[in-house]
């Protein structure tokens, strides 16, 4: 079984509200990337939740993902990563994004995993600059439960083999932080290609 799970839990502060919820282009954001790994043909998807989870869950479509609920959200986001790869159980291999990149492109998914081969991890770069989703093999996430803090996957790739895949014109790994940004990403000529979503 291959899994997607979306890391989702944080609360936002510097946001200054919901940020799951709020609106881009005609529906909440998290729906974007969750829809995304929707139109992946993936095994499993779980949703990784913990600040404001039960309003989330209620205000947006979670495309028959599993919602997760992260106890420990505020530790981090090593924290939301534990609770999707357990929720995932024996899953062979797991592709994971992040709630606040809104124009990941499903075809990006799908190159990730097509690139699956004897790597740890299949991880995919825009202009060259890694970004999401990672994939990550069973061999990586039996070492998840020894991460701490906001770091996420990043502490086992750096001493893991990782296939680099280009998406350059798949979409874009931007993500939001603040309303700020949430704006410059409305109004940005950046768009997903219809097929691809």
């Amino acid at each position: 079984m291959i899994a997607g799970i979306v890391l989702a839990a944080g609360a936002g502060t510097r946001f200054g509200g919901i940020k799951q919820l709020a609106p881009f282009r005609g529906r909440p954001l998290i729906e974007h990337v969750i829809a995304a790994m929707a139109a992946t043909p993936l095994d499993a998807r779980y949703v990784v939740l913990g600040a404001n989870a039960a309003e989330i869950i209620a205000g947006a479509d979670l495309h028959g993902a599993e919602s997760v609920l992260c106890e420990e959200w505020a530790a981090g986001q090593s924290a939301s990563l534990r609770a999707g790869v357990e929720a995932a159980g024996d899953a062979e291999a797991a592709v994971i994004a992040l709630g606040d990149q809104p124009l990941l492109a499903p075809a990006a998914f799908r190159r990730v995993l097509d690139a699956r081969g004897s790597a740890a991890a299949v991880r995919a770069t825009y202009g060259g600059v890694p970004g999401h989703p990672v994939l990550l093999e069973r061999v990586l996430l039996d070492r998840v439960g020894g991460l701490a803090g906001d770091t996420g996957a990043r502490a086992l790739l750096a001493d893991a083999e990782v296939a680099d895949v280009p998406c350059d014109g798949l979409g874009s790994p931007a993500d939001v932080d603040t309303p700020e940004t949430l704006r410059e990403l409305e109004a940005s000529s950046t768009t997903i290609n219809p097929s691809d979503v």
